[in-house]
């Protein structure tokens, strides 16, 4: 059973939904799939614009949402008379996109960047106005080909996001509106920074505190403290940072709301990075990166604290002894041991123990309850003791990698290749799996130098 794969959002500069975009695509989700999101979205004069550059030396992905004529969200300016460091304030273009400028905070934005708003942009799409209720968004979401996990963490946000704009202006989140190139930017966004992870295979999402920013940011009626009221809303009880060089408005309303509909909570104790990616923000200031940190992660079997979950069965065909170690192994089992124990009356019985980690413990628990006949079960807390363990894939030729588990033991390194692989080169090859699994065990030591002092050519010959 592979560990299970999960991400951490790591917004020591704050988040926006274009960072969380830029990140996905550096984490390994197919750029095709982002540019032709717009037009899934019903939105297929919208385009998706992906760079690589640099944020204090760091390698990031720039995403940017681009209406025609090029009109996008800039990052809002800090007036200098109020915020020293002005300009360093965020990335945010969209951001504030689907959170703060619509009304009159568009008229603002309108000001500093006509070409980018008002009046001028009435004729894109959005049916010959310049604005669009979050409610038209919403049914927008509802009809696109979306999954059943996206679509329901979509219209969470868009509610969500409706409900503290209403609150911030005095409105019912049915009368919110956005202004066109923010409505535009929020749902590409929103949808995007959610499926991104569905793309990568992951349905567990965790983060770190995020950074608020601080100073001020513009809006329509002069200048508003970070964070702007409807992110402050959105940010209700998402651990947040204080402090750090981050100044401006570090996350944003999008970015908020992304946190709020995808975040677990902290990550858990222990884990291991298997891959990741930085998503730039728009701003470049210089003293630190303006960067979204995403880590794609693995759960550590080696948990030095377990649950072990024990149940006898009397009453279960054998057969079905291997359906319901995988669904135990699916819910999240480290282990699962099964031995056969004389049952009253003379029947033959199965006595079942899975081991796992305490926090999968009830998901794992209630799987037994749900997959085998028992009415219940024993379960207590026990210590294990793990030698460190890694994975390296050993390549074999013919493009072929196989999978190699390498234990550190005090009697130095173990080598163990994987069972599906070895099977599966066995049967390619015609050869005993168990002398394909010590050619292969060979091959790692000698990768590893630790090998015994064999010969390349004398591995199989050896006893």
């Amino acid at each position: 059973m592979a560990p299970q794969r999960f991400a951490i959002l790591d917004p020591a500069a704050g988040i926006s939904g274009d960072m969380l975009l830029g990140a996905l695509v550096d984490a390994g989700c197919p750029e095709d799939w982002l540019r032709g999101l717009p037009a899934r979205l019903g939105l297929p004069d919208v385009e998706v614009r992906l760079r690589r550059v640099t944020r204090c030396g760091l390698s990031a992905v720039k995403a940017d949402v681009v209406l025609p004529g090029g009109r996008m969200e800039h990052p809002h300016d800090v007036p200098e008379a109020v915020a020293a460091g002005a300009g360093e304030h965020h990335h945010h273009h969209h951001h504030h996109g689907p959170g703060e400028h619509h009304h009159d905070e568009a008229a603002a934005h309108g000001q500093r960047h006509a070409h980018a708003h008002e009046p001028g942009h009435q004729h894109a799409h959005g049916g010959g106005h310049g604005h669009r209720r979050i409610g038209e968004l919403i049914a927008l979401v509802e009809r696109a080909p979306l999954s059943a996990w996206v679509r329901e963490r979509a219209v969470r946000a868009f509610t969500l996001l409706a409900e503290a704009e209403g609150r911030v202006h005095g409105q019912r989140p049915d009368e919110v509106v956005l202004h066109e190139v923010g409505a535009a930017d929020a749902v590409v966004d929103i949808v995007g920074g959610i499926e991104g992870f569905e793309r990568l295979g992951i349905s567990r999402v965790h983060a770190r505190p995020t950074a608020l920013g601080s100073g001020w940011v513009r809006a329509a009626h002069g200048v508003l403290p970070v964070p702007a009221p409807a992110t402050a809303y959105l940010l209700e009880g998402i651990p947040v940072r204080e402090g750090g060089p981050v100044r401006g408005e570090a996350t944003t309303p999008t970015g908020a709301v992304l946190l709020r509909v995808l975040s677990e909570g902290p990550a858990p104790d222990r884990w291991r990075a298997v891959g990741g990616g930085w998503g730039a923000g728009g701003r470049d200031p210089g003293e630190y990166p303006n960067a979204l940190r995403l880590i794609l992660a693995e759960s550590v079997p080696e948990a030095g604290e377990v649950v072990v979950l024990a149940s006898d069965l009397d009453d279960l065909a054998p057969e079905y002894l291997e359906p319901l170690r995988e669904a135990l192994l699916a819910a999240g089992a480290l282990d699962v041991q099964c031995w056969a124990t004389q049952a009253k009356k003379g029947r033959t019985g199965f006595r079942i123990e899975v081991t796992a980690a305490p926090a999968e413990a009830d998901r794992v628990g209630d799987a037994l309850l749900r997959e085998s006949p028992t009415a219940g079960y024993r379960w207590w807390r026990a210590e294990r003791r793990t030698l460190a363990r890694r994975e390296i894939r050993l390549d074999v030729g013919d493009g072929i990698s196989v999978r190699v588990k390498v234990l550190e033991g005090p009697g130095g390194i173990r080598a163990k290749p994987e069972f599906d692989d070895v099977a599966r080169l066995a049967a390619r090859t015609g050869r005993p799996a168990f002398e394909v699994a010590r050619e292969l065990q060979n091959m790692a030591l000698r990768q590893l130098g630790t090998a015994p002092g064999a010969g390349a050519g004398s591995d199989n010959q050896e006893s």
